[in-house]
């Protein structure tokens, strides 16, 4: 891949943190400006881990509310086992929506997301299993991905979710061994012949299955154990040698107990089609669906070999994907159209809008904003298969799957939602903080300018001159500019008095209104 040496103005580094984040403020970019492309892209891989998500629904009864359940058992009694569960996965929820809109500008959150959407897990039926999933993937969201292969392949919610767990020597189940080919690593190509893939055989799916057997999960809300856990029991191993077909080489994999299927995925890492495969999922995440022959050729293949020269580690792959000059290209901005997930929280984060509230408040509000997007197609917790969400995959239609009558719909009442004063959650109005947002703009008395750096921070591209003409008569309530230069500072001069700042705060509304609504909205 070529580097990028072009400007690096507020379009590069809007373009670089939308794609990077779920949104970005004005302050941000020009921050992410002042500092360079090379040090904001140091920034951004820092890792973020957020503090664990804590009991604030009624039904839980173990833990004190305030409290964090991740080690907390669960009641014996059925029923109330079974309310605990419900409210610890509320709180998950809320949690996980809190996250993303109250992330630090770093690609964690959106590489954890790539990787739930990934590995394609969903609910365990123990909460506590499910966060230590989610935590899993978060530690490892930039580090080595076969090691990350390697853990999530005996991880309780894993095991679980793909029959691992009944996988024994007296019964294999293929169903992990076949997506762990399919789906995570090698990817399924041209049917060549019967049960040959192009990259892998049944053969392979069967061998697979034989060398995960023997783990079995224990502890899913249980009374007396803290954690879910896995583990290896012998008996139930295989311990006959495997072998693989001509796409492996044939390589015989021997017994070797516990580690046996780390030295499976070893060979599977060593098939130079797993790195392409992983390379282009990153490349759809990030820039493009569409994977021309040139893209293929001069994108994908640089970023696997890049991948296997570091030993799969994904940190390099990354940098040399966001500092490439395809990356900047003006074609691949406004290429991607926003998931509902980062519909929402590029309403909220772009104005540093979160709930702060009580904490029952707090996270009733975040678990209604994870609600909103599941509505809208995409809950982050329970992605619709084993292959995540269709819009990722899906050829040739894509991210359009994220948009239909009744999605877009959704996403105006969103819209219509966070820029009205009706979210009212016992008593606590959440809403965008449209005033905060004013206010760190440039030049917020100025009714051009205002206009020109919401475009900025919203926009993937500049819009027609009519269409921002448009947005600012409604912002100035199509009067002369200078009346909203006035009405401004009138507002700054007292800003707590409501005669002055809910004039102002009620055109904001407005704007951001229309803005949300536009089609340029939509895509990153």
């Amino acid at each position: 891949m070529t580097p990028y040496s072009g400007p690096w103005t507020a379009n590069e580094a809007a373009h670089l943190l939308r794609r990077c984040t779920f949104g970005a403020t004005y302050a941000e970019i020009q921050d992410a400006v002042q500092n360079g492309m090379s040090a904001t892209i140091a920034n951004l891989l820092l890792p973020s881990i957020p503090d664990e998500p804590l009991a604030y629904d009624p039904a839980e009864q173990v833990v004190a509310q305030g409290q964090s359940w991740v080690s907390a058992v669960y009641p014996q009694d059925t029923t109330a086992n079974q309310q605990t569960e419900g409210a610890r996965m509320k709180s998950l929820g809320a949690w996980l929506a809190k996250n993303l809109n109250q992330e630090s500008l770093s690609l964690t959150e959106k590489m954890l997301f790539f990787w739930q959407n990934h590995f394609g897990v969903s609910t365990s039926g123990d909460a506590r299993a499910m966060y230590h999933y989610l935590l899993l993937l978060r530690q490892n969201a930039l580090g080595n991905v076969k090691q990350l292969v390697k853990e999530v392949s005996i991880d309780p919610c894993m095991l679980l979710f793909l029959n691992g767990s009944t996988n024994t020597v007296f019964s294999p189940n293929e169903n992990y061994a076949r997506e762990l080919l399919e789906l995570y690593t090698v990817g399924k190509g041209p049917q060549l012949a019967a049960g040959d893939y192009s990259t892998f055989t049944e053969q392979d799916v069967s061998a697979g299955a034989k060398i995960f057997t023997g783990y079995v999960v224990q502890g899913v809300r249980s009374s007396t154990q803290s954690q879910v856990t896995s583990q290896f029991m012998p008996v139930l191993h295989d311990t006959t040698t495997k072998t693989l077909s001509y796409h492996f080489s044939n390589q015989a994999i021997s017994a070797n107990g516990a580690l046996e299927f780390a030295d499976y995925i070893d060979i599977v890492f060593n098939q130079p089609e797993t790195a392409s495969y992983i390379c282009r999922k990153l490349y759809r995440y990030f820039v493009n669906c569409d994977i021309t022959t040139w893209v293929e050729q001069n994108i994908i293949a640089d970023m696997a070999q890049t991948f296997v020269t570091n030993n799969f580690e994904i940190t390099p792959v990354l940098v040399a994907l966001l500092t490439s000059e395809h990356f900047y290209d003006i074609n691949m901005r406004g290429a991607v159209i926003r998931t509902p997930l980062e519909t929402i929280c590029a309403m909220l984060n772009t104005s540093s809008t979160s709930a702060n509230f009580d904490l029952q408040s707090t996270y009733q509000i975040y678990l209604s904003l994870y609600g909103l997007a599941d509505q809208m197609g995409q809950g982050y917790a329970a992605p619709p298969s084993v292959a995540g969400w269709t819009a990722y995959y899906q050829a040739p239609a894509f991210y359009r799957l994220w948009i239909n009558s009744t999605y877009i719909k959704k996403r105006f009442d969103v819209a219509n939602f966070l820029t009205s004063n009706n979210f009212n959650v016992n008593g606590n109005i959440f809403k965008i903080q449209v005033l905060d947002l004013l206010n760190g703009l440039s030049a917020p008395a100025s009714a051009p300018q205002v206009i020109a750096d919401l475009c900025l921070v919203l926009f993937p591209k500049e819009i027609p001159a009519a269409d921002q003409l448009a947005i600012k008569a409604i912002l100035t309530g199509g009067l002369p500019d200078f009346e909203w230069t006035l009405q401004y500072n009138e507002y700054i001069a007292d800003p707590t008095n409501p005669a002055f700042y809910t004039p102002v705060e009620l055109r904001m509304q407005a704007v951001l209104n229309i803005m949300f609504k536009m089609p340029q909205f939509h895509v990153c």
